[in-house]
């Protein structure tokens, strides 16, 4: 693939120095050197980190927390970016979770996708500083580790690739995308886009001495009423020898994961490797493995994401499954989804970070558990009680900023 021009690039080996520095005056201060996130694993078989991991999803798709609007000059963007930083340490966050390719574009001067549109408001146009490289320097000077956010398969949130950045790689590859729902993805079934996806997020890890690398929930569309996915063509060419188009998209993602994890270790063993699916994998109704829920999105059906696969096969070092729900709710209580994950867990060595819906606390469209202010530590105190479970992490940076009701000071004094 013919590489996009960037300046601005900060190298490997210059990021390598800035970690063997930083690790010197660790030493010379006479505090821990900051270990990577595998090492930090206590080795007890549990998969359980010592202390409690509390982290904070930074978003930067729409500008929903970073940066607070696009066309900022490249110092506002980074003062924005060092408060947040800032502001995780006065929570007592332990990690960031930093988006940096949301729609198929980078937050880093990448050879393999566009700058990313949140920064200037004009995908391709460089921003005139790297805040994937500023963000692993900052976020370790502050003790806390960086985990670098992507989305693998969203391309735009339109249908129009001639709305895309000039060279885009879907510009040059039109076959290699389909449209759902207005909005453009790459096509899961083509080897030659999981390789492409695979490679544009494996830059990140060779590039910056990042924590962990960090998939959300989005795989294969969510399924909304009334539309089709149009794979079709896809399915003719690759889909022989599947009992059926669902067997066959579980493969194209069981495949974009299992190669990915073992391309990781290949390129940089320390960086751990985490996902952050939907909180349901199956209901019990549908298979007796699964989960007392429903009726709601199952992903194996749904998404053709097997993440109790992933957690079973150990092609993971952590999942954070978004639990965005409350206690006692009976379409999917959080009491219940604890257990369940605990015990697909357990025995795995892959480590259990709870996926928290900050954002819904004092909403008053939500229901009455979230006007109360100790829901979030209730979910805390239950956590604890199941041994896989290493820490919880929040969406989003700005309500951590806001801390609505004082529910997230309660969870993290819980």
């Amino acid at each position: 693939m013919t590489p996009i021009g960037r300046r601005g690039f900060v190298t490997g080996v210059a990021l390598t120095a800035l970690a063997v520095g930083a690790g010197r005056a660790d030493a010379a201060a006479g505090r821990e050197p900051r270990r990577s996130a595998r090492e930090r694993d206590d080795g007890d078989g549990d998969g359980r980190a010592p202390g409690d991991f509390r982290g904070m999803w930074i978003a930067t798709i729409s500008n929903r927390d970073f940066p607070s609007r696009p066309g900022l000059t490249a110092g506002e963007q980074r003062a924005e970016l060092e408060a947040l930083l800032d502001l995780a340490v006065r929570r007592r966050m332990t990690a960031v979770v930093l988006q940096v390719r949301p729609s198929a574009d980078a937050l880093w001067p990448s050879p393999y996708e566009p700058w990313a549109q949140c920064l200037t408001g004009v995908q391709g146009t460089d921003p005139g500083w790297d805040p994937l490289g500023t963000a692993v320097t900052e976020a370790h000077a502050r003790g806390l580790e960086l985990h670098a956010w992507c989305n693998p398969y969203r391309v735009a949130a339109h249908a129009d690739p001639n709305r895309l950045a000039p060279g885009h790689p879907v510009r040059r590859n039109p076959g290699w995308a389909l449209t759902y729902d207005g909005k453009l993805l790459y096509d899961p079934g083509l080897p030659e886009v999981r390789r492409h996806v695979q490679d544009a997020m494996l830059d990140a890890v060779r590039r910056y001495d990042i924590d962990a690398l960090h998939w959300d929930d989005y795989f294969y569309p969510y399924p909304v009423a009334g539309q089709r996915l149009d794979d079709d063509e896809t399915f003719r060419r690759y889909g022989e020898g599947f009992s059926d188009r669902a067997a066959w998209r579980r493969h194209n993602v069981d495949l974009l994961v299992s190669e990915m994890a073992a391309r990781i270790k290949e390129v940089r063993p320390g960086v751990a490797f985490g996902i952050s699916p939907f909180g349901v994998w199956r209901h019990a109704s549908t298979d007796p493995a699964g989960s007392d829920t429903g009726p709601t999105v199952q992903t194996y059906d749904d998404l053709y994401a097997d993440t109790r696969r992933w957690v079973k096969e150990r092609w993971i070092d952590y999942v954070a499954p978004q639990l965005y729900w409350h206690i006692g709710f009976r379409t999917a209580d959080y009491a219940k989804l604890v257990p369940w994950w605990d015990a697909v867990v357990r025995g795995t060595g892959v480590r259990l970070y709870v996926g928290e819906a900050l954002y819904k606390v004092g909403d008053p469209a939500q229901p009455a558990a979230w006007q109360d202010p100790r829901e979030l530590a209730r979910h805390v105190e239950l956590a604890r009680r199941h041994p896989t479970v290493a820490g919880h992490l929040y969406f989003a940076a700005r309500e951590v900023a806001e801390d609505p009701l004082g529910a997230l000071t309660a969870a993290v004094e819980a």
